[in-house]
């Protein structure tokens, strides 16, 4: 009984610096690193274009500048493409990128495959 009791001690201590950590941002992160505003960024598990929401959705003007970062959320770790959307109705794609878990991953200019006009 005493090891129930600790156990439940630890999860009692550690649940509140667990959840004060994903307050203060922990989780997936985009770093745009492109040269351009971003107004669109879904993702899919890579080779399968089935593609999820606009997490661009989730930041506050609802696009990511350049040298922003944005907060993926509904996303678990593993291999995803991603469609890029800007201005202009311009759309690339970003082929196999590896999500961690608590990361944050980035792209850049030369990631960007596939683009239309």
């Amino acid at each position: 009984m005493p090891r129930r009791l600790i156990a439940v001690a630890i999860l009692l201590v550690a649940l509140p610096s667990e959840l004060s950590a994903q307050a203060k941002g922990k989780g997936i992160r985009l770093w745009n690193l492109t040269s351009s505003t971003i107004s669109g960024f879904q993702l899919s598990p890579a080779g399968k274009n089935d593609w999820g929401p606009n997490q661009t959705l989730n930041d506050k003007d609802k696009e990511v500048d350049h040298d922003e970062r944005l907060r993926i959320v509904g996303v678990e770790p593993g291999r995803y493409d991603a469609k890029v959307s800007y201005a202009g109705a311009r759309q690339c794609f970003v082929r196999d990128i590896e999500i961690k878990a608590d990361a944050v991953f980035s792209i850049s200019d030369k990631d960007l495959k596939d683009c239309n006009k």
